[in-house]
């Protein structure tokens, strides 16, 4: 389970918890939720006043009705609320942005479409996440390529690369850092594509820096961490975790370990990077930092298997926690040592029972199942189950947290949950 404890200590000297971390959003956008996990980059919240009781009725303050099926999960900005869809089997997909306030659909914009990329029955058209930096919101639409939008739903540009071959489809969002987008898309190839790592001019869709890539399967999202001495973009993929110079795409290292198939987003804390990947495979605590090849050197502890398939992990003060989403089953680690805390299971077992990526408030932690069940577990060293909550609609989108409100999507609806 364990590196030795030497090692460890090591480890923990020379990379003080407190410098390494998700890039957060900062300015007037850290008050919404711009992006895949919302501020934080890893579903932590801020602020006290969400309800933790809901059910399909009980605390509802609107539902609306969402055309087509996507499983992207919803930003905000100020009174905007920006979600993807798609419809006709993945030949027409669009931006929606709603009000805040009532629900209402205040516009869509389609966007232009190519070959409709294949994919996996429980994956759709329009899975990646939206990202805002208050004047354009950016979305990734698989093959259908990579789109700017004003907040009057205009196109601003438009960049298609040429056709992915992932054989459960695309899902990954992009990642808003500075000036730039950057986007990673691994597939099996085509004929006029690659897999590759890339970042994008925000303003003009321009490439600022590319680099292929070998890994043939994928579905993450990228991070960006900081050390305390430089950032790091980090790519956890088929295989390999990498470490990109985010300015140049230059890479700074790699670790070996993962698995052949990856979706859940890295995340920080503690002086580690925590990385998952495959079916209940090995989750990794690496000190990030170092050159080339730095499995024997950087991995402080890792765990064998159990880890969550597309769930992200979530750290909430010195403990890890993970829905293994193959059994449905809550790991919680110690996060500096990897000794594990506890193990329980939430609900039923259900294979690929689990989408949602956890969310934290105050001492609670929410874990949601594809039913709609969602777990109320107190943070803490021993297993505490608050409530269950019950939407009864199928949930595979994670929430948007802002100002005092829970935002849900489910397969059909948008919901709007709060005192």
């Amino acid at each position: 389970m364990r590196a030795g404890v030497a090692a460890l200590l090591l480890f923990i000297a020379a990379s003080p918890a407190e410098t390494v971390r998700t890039v957060p959003v900062t300015g007037e956008g850290a008050s919404y939720w711009t992006r895949w996990r919302g501020p934080s980059g890893q579903g932590m919240v801020e602020g006290a006043n969400y309800v933790d009781a809901w059910s399909n009725t009980e605390n509802v303050k609107w539902r609306m009705t969402v055309p087509g099926d996507g499983h992207s999960s919803p930003i905000v900005w100020k009174d905007h609320l920006f979600l993807t869809t798609s419809r006709e089997a993945g030949a027409k997909v669009s931006m929606l942005a709603y009000s805040r306030h009532d629900g209402r659909l205040l516009w869509e914009t389609n966007v232009p479409t190519t070959r409709v990329e294949h994919k996996y029955g429980k994956n759709s058209h329009a899975s990646a996440s939206a990202t805002t930096d208050g004047e354009r919101i950016y979305a990734s639409f698989g093959t259908h390529g990579l789109a700017a939008f004003d907040f009057n739903g205009k196109i601003v540009w438009h960049r298609t690369f040429g056709d992915l071959n992932n054989y459960h489809g695309s899902a990954g969002s992009p990642l808003l850092y500075k000036d730039r987008l950057f986007l990673y898309q691994d597939h099996q190839g085509s004929a006029n594509l690659k897999s590759f790592v890339a970042a994008f001019d925000a303003k003009t869709g321009t490439t600022m820096w590319w680099r292929d890539r070998v890994e043939t399967t994928g579905w993450g999202t990228p991070v960006v961490i900081t050390t305390g001495e430089r950032d790091e973009l980090i790519v956890s993929s088929q295989r390999k975790v990498y470490s990109y110079n985010p300015d140049t795409g230059d890479e700074f290292w790699t670790v070996r370990g993962n698995m052949f198939e990856v979706i859940p987003t890295p995340i920080a804390g503690h002086g580690f990077v925590f990385a998952s990947s495959g079916r209940a495979g090995p989750t990794f605590a690496i000190r990030p930092g170092g050159s080339g090849d730095v499995t024997a050197s950087h991995v402080a502890w890792s765990s064998p298997r159990g880890s969550p398939f597309v769930p992200s992990s979530i750290i909430h003060g010195d403990l890890l926690y993970q829905i293994n989403d193959m059994q449905s089953i809550l790991t919680v680690f110690h996060a500096k040592t990897g000794e594990l805390a506890y193990q329980e299971r939430l609900g039923v077992a259900m294979k690929e029972g689990f989408s949602a990526s956890p969310v934290a408030v105050g001492n609670l932690l929410y874990f949601t199942n594809d039913e709609g069940q969602t777990f109320v577990v107190e943070a803490g060293p021993t297993f505490k189950l608050r409530r269950v909550n019950e939407l009864r609609a199928r949930v595979l989108a994670s929430p948007a947290l802002v100002g005092g409100m829970w935002y849900w999507r489910t397969d059909t609806e948008l919901l709007a949950i709060g005192k």
